[in-house]
C-alpha cells in the first residue's frame, strides 16, 4: 500500500527525533510511506528504504496551498493510494485539494477535542481569562468542509468520536477509535532539583499553550501556600506562554514555589522527572487523548486532572485519578490539598491508576498494525 501524510511536524526531519523513529514503524507496517510537512530551510528530504520525506518551506499564508501542491504532485507521481491529514484543519484542507482529480482516498486523523467548548473559549468567572486563538473558530470551519468529504475518519478517543458522531451524524464516515500509542516501559526516576522553598512538589509536563491552562494550576497554588507553604510546582516544557506564566507567578507571589524547568525534554526524561514528584498536575481545556495522564500512570504518581481526553473513559475520578472542571482554580486546589493531607489516598489511587493504564494498552494492541488496517480498510472501501 502506498500512503501519503500530510504533517505539521517538522521533528520528522531530524533523524534521531522519537517522531522520526514512530513514522519509521509505520512505514515497515505500511509498506511505502511518504510525508509532507511543513519545516523551516534548514531541512531537507530524506530517503529511508520505503519512508520519504518531503520538507514544504513556505510563509503561513501560503501553507495550505503549498502543501496541497506536493501533495498532488506526489499522488500521482509516487501512486499514492491513501492521503492521511494529522488533522482536519489546515493540513485536512490541503489532503482534501491534493486529492481532487486523483483515484486517492482521503483519510483524516482528529487528535483534538475541537467540538469542545473550551476549544474557542477563553474562561469564566471562576478562572484567569486565558487567550484562545481566533485561527480556532476558522479551524472548526474548516472541519465542517473536510470531514464530510472524508472516506475514512480516525479519532484517538471515545470522547471525539462522540463529539463528531454528534455534530455531523451520518454525513461523516463513522470514526474508527485506535489511541495514541505508548510506550508500557517505565524509566528510571530522575531526581527533581533541590529548592528550599518546598518539599512537596507537584509536576506538570506539557506544551506552554492556552490551551493547556497552566495558568489556573499557578492560581491554585496561590490559594494552597498560604496554609501549606512546602507545596510547590515544577513546570516541565515549553512554549509561547512561557513569559507570561513567569509574570504571573510573581504577580502572585509565588515565584519561589514555581520552578519553570528550562529546555525540551525527552519523553523519557519528563517520565522519569514524574516519578520523582509527590503529584502530577495537568489543567488543559481539552484534549484528544493525553498521553501525559498514560505516562503519569505508569509512573505511579498521583493525579490531578481536568475532566478531558480519556478521563471518565478510561481512568475514573475518586477512583485512578483526582479529576476537577475546566477552569477551576478552586476545584484544583482542593485536589492539592487533598494529597497533601492523606496520605492513604494519595498511595491508593496511583495503584488503581497504573494498573488501569497497563489494562487500556494492553486491550489496545499493536496500535501500528491497526492504523495500517483502518488505512487499508479505506483503501478497500470497507
Amino acid at each position: 500500500m502506498k500512503v501519503l501524510f500530510v504533517s505539521n511536524d517538522p521533528t520528522i526531519f531530524d533523524a534521531g527525533s522519537a517522531t522520526r523513529a514512530r513514522m519509521r514503524t509505520y512505514a515497515a507496517a505500511i509498506g511505502e510511506l511518504h510525508i509532507v510537512s511543513a519545516a523551516d530551510l534548514a531541512a531537507r528530504e530524506a530517503h529511508e528504504e520505503n519512508l520519504h520525506l518531503y520538507p514544504v518551506h513556505s510563509w503561513k499564508l501560503f501553507r495550505i496551498g503549498a502543501l496541497e501542491k506536493r501533495a498532488h504532485a506526489l499522488i500521482l507521481e509516487r501512486g499514492v493510494e491513501v492521503v492521511s491529514a494529522q488533522d482536519p484543519f489546515e493540513q485536512g484542507l490541503a489532503a482534501l485539494r491534493a486529492t481532487r482529480g486523483t483515484n486517492a482516498k482521503l483519510h483524516i486523523q482528529v487528535h483534538t477535542d475541537f467540538l469542545s467548548p473550551w476549544f474557542i473559549r477563553s474562561g469564566n468567572w471562576r478562572s484567569p481569562s486565558v487567550r484562545m486563538p481566533l485561527l480556532n473558530r476558522y479551524r472548526r470551519e474548516l472541519a465542517d468542509q473536510v470531514l464530510p468529504a472524508a472516506d475514512g475518519i480516525r479519532t484517538v478517543s471515545e470522547r471525539v468520536k462522540t463529539s463528531l458522531i454528534g455534530r455531523y451524524g451520518d454525513r461523516i464516515a463513522e470514526p474508527s477509535v485506535i489511541p495514541v500509542a505508548v510506550d508500557p516501559a517505565v524509566p528510571e526516576p530522575i531526581r527533581l532539583p533541590m529548592h528550599p522553598s518546598f518539599t512537596f512538589a507537584l509536576i506538570t509536563v506539557g506544551r506552554l499553550e492556552p490551551e493547556k491552562r497552566v495558568e489556573d494550576i499557578l492560581a491554585a497554588l496561590k490559594l494552597v501556600v498560604s496554609h501549606y507553604p512546602m507545596v510547590g510546582l515544577f513546570v516541565v516544557g515549553e512554549g509561547s506562554e512561557r513569559g507570561k506564566l513567569e509574570r504571573m507567578a510573581r504577580s502572585l507571589g509565588i515565584e519561589n514555589n514555581v520552578i519553570f524547568m528550562e529546555g525540551w525534554r525527552s519523553t523519557e526524561e519528563t517520565r522519569g522527572l514524574m516519578a520523582s514528584a509527590q503529584a502530577f498536575i495537568q489543567a488543559s481545556a481539552y484534549e484528544g487523548y493525553s498521553r501525559t495522564l498514560v505516562e503519569a500512570a505508569l509512573a505511579k504518581v498521583p493525579i490531578i486532572t481536568t475532566d478531558v481526553g480519556i478521563v471518565g473513559e478510561v481512568f475514573k475520578g475518586y477512583e485512578d485519578v483526582l479529576s476537577v472542571p475546566v477552569a477551576d482554580p478552586t476545584a484544583l486546589s482542593l485536589a492539592i490539598v487533598g494529597f497533601v493531607e492523606d496520605v492513604g489516598v494519595r498511595h491508593e489511587l496511583p495503584m488503581h491508576a497504573e494498573a488501569t493504564a497497563h489494562a487500556h494498552l494492553a486491550a489496545q494492541g499493536n496500535v501500528v498494525e491497526r492504523i495500517r488496517d483502518d488505512l487499508m480498510r479505506v483503501l478497500r472501501n470497507v
